[in-house]
């Protein structure tokens, strides 16, 4: 796969194991007849380590033989999360310590996860953007309180706890980014 044709969420081979690409930046030349640069944050999902990787614009990457498969939270042992396939009911287990970021936002209700799945072994999940997720715990809703006025933490029915503006209160469900943890929306 030629490097700029690597997106955000592609898996490619790295150093012989499959990496997630979480981001890219491109690096454009300022003088004529140079070089443009690719970068990219990823993941190792064999060992869960972050990756930077740099390529010029003719290199490349392998692509990992790699499948998605949609799967739902099913339950968690002092161990590891289970998850089950949706397509063939296969049931996967990932040892806590690999999901410590994800687990934040898993919901026994929880739709379009994916198992991430290599040499037919489940090596990670991947969350959708936004979930939705309930109030459970927060300050009291303040009257008058309008959608440009300050934050309050509020905990989540995982335990998660993000700041969401103070005329929200406790029961009402709202969308929280995945990747950086933050409110978006009602739901």
């Amino acid at each position: 796969m030629i490097a700029k044709d690597i997106k955000r969420g592609s898996v490619v081979v790295y150093d012989g194991a499959p990496c997630l690409i979480e981001s890219v930046s491109v690096q454009s030349p300022s003088a004529r007849g140079a070089t443009t640069f690719y970068k990219f944050r990823g993941r190792n999902l064999s060992t869960r380590q972050k990756v930077d990787i740099t390529l010029r614009g003719g290199e490349s990457l392998d692509e990992a033989d790699f499948r998605r498969r949609e799967v739902k939270f099913m339950y968690a042992d002092g161990e590891a999360y289970f998850f089950l396939d949706q397509a063939d009911y296969n049931q996967y287990s990932v040892p806590k310590e690999d999901l410590a970021d994800e687990s934040q936002y898993f919901t026994e209700d929880l739709e379009g996860m994916l198992a991430l799945i290599y040499n037919d072994e489940c090596i990670g999940i991947q969350l959708p953007t936004a979930v939705a997720l309930r109030i459970v715990e927060c300050d009291p809703t303040i009257k008058g309180a309008s959608a440009t006025a300050r934050t309050k933490p509020a905990k989540l029915e995982t335990g998660l706890i993000v700041q969401v503006p103070e005329y929200m209160s406790c029961g009402e469900t709202i969308k929280v980014d995945t990747r950086t943890g933050q409110y978006l929306s009602r739901a």
